[in-house]
C-alpha cells in the first residue's frame, strides 16, 4: 500500500513538475526516466508491454522530429497512465 501511494505521488509531481518547465522533447526524456525509475513496482504482467512501449519511445525520441517528440511524450504517458492505473487496482 505504502508503496503504491508513493509510487503515485512520486509519478504525479515528476508529472506536474515537467509540464510546468520543460520543452517537449525534454518531457519525453523526464517521462523516461520516470518509467525508468518505477520498474520496480511495474506489476510482473505489464513488464513486456512497458518494455515494448518505453523501446517504441526510445525510437520515436530518436528520430528527432517534432512528430517523432510528441509521439514519444504521448506512448510515455500512456504508460505511466496505465502502471499508475493498475497499481491503483492491484492496491
Amino acid at each position: 500500500m505504502n508503496r503504491s501511494v508513493l509510487l503515485g505521488l512520486f509519478l504525479t509531481a515528476s508529472m506536474m513538475a515537467s509540464t510546468s518547465f520543460a520543452a517537449e522533447e525534454d518531457l519525453c526524456a523526464v517521462n523516461l526516466q520516470t518509467i525508468e525509475n518505477a520498474k520496480a513496482q511495474i506489476p510482473p504482467e505489464m513488464a513486456d508491454q512497458v518494455k515494448a512501449s518505453v523501446e517504441q519511445a526510445k525510437a520515436d525520441h530518436a528520430k528527432g522530429t517534432k512528430a517523432g517528440i510528441d509521439d514519444c511524450v504521448a506512448e510515455t504517458n500512456d504508460v505511466i497512465k496505465a502502471v499508475t492505473d493498475a497499481k491503483k487496482g492491484g492496491k
